[in-house]
């Protein structure tokens, strides 16, 4: 089972840029999709980003196209997370998370490793 472990979460002004990382180990990393979720005070967990590292296919959801940013490092067993164009509603816990079955969704249930997350907080 992979463990995971996130990092770049910081205070941004809005606008901002920030790069997330999230760092596998523990097993091997090719056959897993791995996404990014986050849960922001009194929400629900809700999905970023997904990455199939088989495949590379990606999916957003609505509120991240076109300012979100995933990619995969597969000799560093490392996923990340650009976010430009940051807003106040981006503030939440981001958290990265692995699925056994590959697939790329935005489904949390699929998915059995999840980080300890990373604060992101966009305020001016």
């Amino acid at each position: 089972q992979l463990q995971l472990v996130e990092s770049g979460g910081a205070l941004v002004q809005p606008g901002g840029s920030l790069r997330l990382s999230c760092a596998a180990s523990g097993a091997s990393f090719d056959t897993y999709a791995i996404g990014w979720f986050r849960q922001a005070p009194g929400k629900e967990r809700e999905g970023v980003s997904c990455i199939g590292s088989s495949d590379g296919k990606i999916i957003y959801g609505d509120f991240a196209e076109g300012r979100f940013t995933i990619s995969l490092d597969s000799a560093k067993k490392t996923v990340y997370l650009q976010m430009n164009s940051l807003k106040p509603d981006d503030t939440a816990v981001y958290y990265c998370a692995a699925s056994k079955s590959g697939l790329t969704t935005l489904w949390p249930p699929l998915f059995s490793s999840w980080g300890q997350g990373t604060q992101v907080t966009v305020s001016a």
